[in-house]
């Protein structure tokens, strides 16, 4: 196949995956996010499990996932868990490297991977600072959170929230200021992730502790992050 009828037919592709993420006209007034109380938060992996029956994720593959803590120095230790995932950023780093435009942002804030488009370059995976993306080993392409699209549009909750027995995980609409998250936003202090990378996360914290805040990395690397940095004050699981 010569370039332009590669390009032609990936243009093709694009406007296709445009049309099979339209949104409403409801929909396009709305701006989701997630809003995660670490207070509540039990580490009962209950969002791990339920996200990875309802989205079928491969084995040792997550859209989610709950890391464990060990804060301070002996004896004065103690556990700290944080749920992460796809931050849906507004300056998100996957939708500017991506060569085929597969992955996008919808005007509801959604950042969304259209699988018929992509090509599983693995930019992305890359370019992501919160190690959230990966490459389906049975897809062969980028896959990660998308808020349990499908469910949202039949007016669900996503599996991770419906599931999450604290009642830790919050999603809602930014731009309706009757919703609970924007009243809790308000009401409380609340920090994201990496704030240095500049990327606006729409995923936001109660109470997360400053030492995990920037201490996001790839789980494969843990050992020797923190031995490079000479840090003996805070240890990270795996989480999965």
């Amino acid at each position: 196949m010569n370039k332009r009828r590669f390009f032609l037919k990936q243009s093709a592709a694009i406007a296709l995956g445009a049309k099979s993420y339209a949104l409403t006209p409801k929909q396009e007034n709305k701006k989701y996010a997630m809003l995660i109380d670490l207070r509540k938060c039990v580490a009962c992996h209950s969002c791990t499990v339920s996200c990875k029956i309802e989205n079928k994720t491969p084995a040792n593959k997550f859209r989610t996932n709950v890391a464990e803590f060990e804060i301070g120095l002996y004896p004065n230790v103690r556990k700290a868990f944080l749920p992460s995932l796809c931050n849906h950023c507004d300056n998100a780093p996957c939708i500017s490297v991506c060569p085929t435009g597969a992955t996008f942002k919808r005007k509801d804030g959604i950042v969304v991977v259209d699988a018929s488009v992509c090509w599983g370059c693995g930019y992305c995976v890359n370019a992501c600072p919160y190690d959230k993306r990966f490459i389906n080993p049975i897809t062969k392409v980028a896959d990660k959170c998308n808020f349990c699209l499908h469910r949202l549009n039949a007016n669900l909750l996503p599996a991770c929230v419906q599931n999450c027995v604290g009642g830790a995980r919050i999603i809602g609409d930014l731009n309706d200021s009757s919703s609970l998250i924007s009243k809790l936003l308000a009401t409380h202090q609340s920090s994201v992730l990496k704030q240095s990378s500049k990327t606006k996360p729409n995923v936001y914290y109660i109470g997360l502790n400053g030492q995990l805040s920037d201490n996001i990395f790839s789980l494969d690397d843990v050992d020797g992050i923190l031995k490079s940095k000479n840090q003996t004050s805070i240890w990270q699981s795996k989480g999965e």
